[in-house]
């Protein structure tokens, strides 16, 4: 298939993805696709050709989705641009991975300001009145114990706004991730040699990282859990943050550990779905970052 066929193929997807999030049900899978094509036409276009393949799709959405959804295009547009700036450099993947998480944190918290700004509508104001309205319904049909009452409901909706920035850190890593494993799927299809990531057996945090967490872990223990104080609530994000971060780790570990007993593939998966569904296992990735457990498990 010709160059130019592609890019008009990919700018159709992106036009097609921007249309569906008229259709209930599929917003999520829509917005998690959605920086790719942009992605894989500034990768493959110069910038001149990129923005005359993508001014008529942000033109179409106007008229037919109107502001909002343009927008939420443009905001989009910034971490694809971002990503596919580093696919042309041939970047490595780990420099793709932490500025695109990056890109798309920002890109979220300027979201949230823009909706607030431009509409008038707070976001995380929708989601408190949201979750409330979800918990009215509960009540009404007798679903949620006797004990909840008003009070809960507030301490409930404050925890969740307070774990926002866990939220968007946590999410803006995943859909880094995924962006980048599709996008450069897609470009390598089309010729283009695109680094990939190092092997999960290597994958390694510094030290250091666990000198961070048992300080925030403590820090955690002497401070009230229903507080809204600024050190309460970085830590309520720290340390889950740094929680999955060591389940990443472990994960590694159990990659490492299976390439060298030599077990079958499937083994490190199944184990490393466990260590995400059960966090204390975290604790196995502390332990390796911590001590050179794989070192002696060569030298055996």
């Amino acid at each position: 298939m010709k160059p130019g066929i592609k890019s008009v193929l990919w700018s159709a997807a992106a036009l097609l993805l921007m249309l569906s999030l008229l259709l209930p049900g599929i917003n999520l899978l829509t917005i998690l696709l959605m920086i790719v094509p942009f992605a894989v036409l500034y990768a493959s276009l110069s910038a001149k050709a990129f923005a005359l393949h993508v001014i008529p799709v942000l033109a179409v959405a106007l008229v037919l989705l109107g502001t909002p959804a343009l927008m939420l295009a443009i905001f989009f547009l910034i971490p694809a641009i971002v990503m596919g700036h580093l696919y042309r450099k041939r970047a490595p993947a780990s420099k793709v991975l932490v500025t695109g998480t990056v890109a798309v944190l920002a890109v979220s918290i300027l979201m949230l300001v823009g909706f607030q700004v431009v509409f008038g509508v707070s976001l995380i104001g929708e989601m408190g009145e949201m979750i409330r309205t979800t918990v009215a319904d509960l009540h009404a049909q007798r679903l949620l114990p006797e004990q909840w009452d008003d009070e809960l409901t507030d301490y409930f909706v404050q925890m969740t706004i307070n774990s926002i920035p866990l939220t968007l850190m946590i999410g803006s890593f995943v859909y880094a991730v995924v962006t980048h494993y599709l996008t450069r799927r897609a470009l390598i299809r089309s010729g283009f040699d695109i680094p990939g990531a190092a092997p999960a057996r290597e994958w390694k945090l510094p030290r250091i990282m666990v000198v961070y967490y048992l300080i925030a872990y403590v820090l955690q223990l002497f401070v009230s859990g229903d507080s809204t104080n600024f050190i309460a609530v970085a830590l309520l994000n720290l340390v889950p943050l740094l929680r999955f971060a060591f389940s990443v780790q472990a994960i590694g570990f159990m990659f490492f550990l299976a390439h060298q007993r030599g077990w079958n593939r499937a083994v490190p998966v199944i184990l490393s779905i466990i260590v995400l569904l059960f966090p204390p296992l975290s604790l196995l990735g502390v332990l390796d970052a911590a001590f050179p457990i794989r070192k002696s498990i060569t030298k055996r």
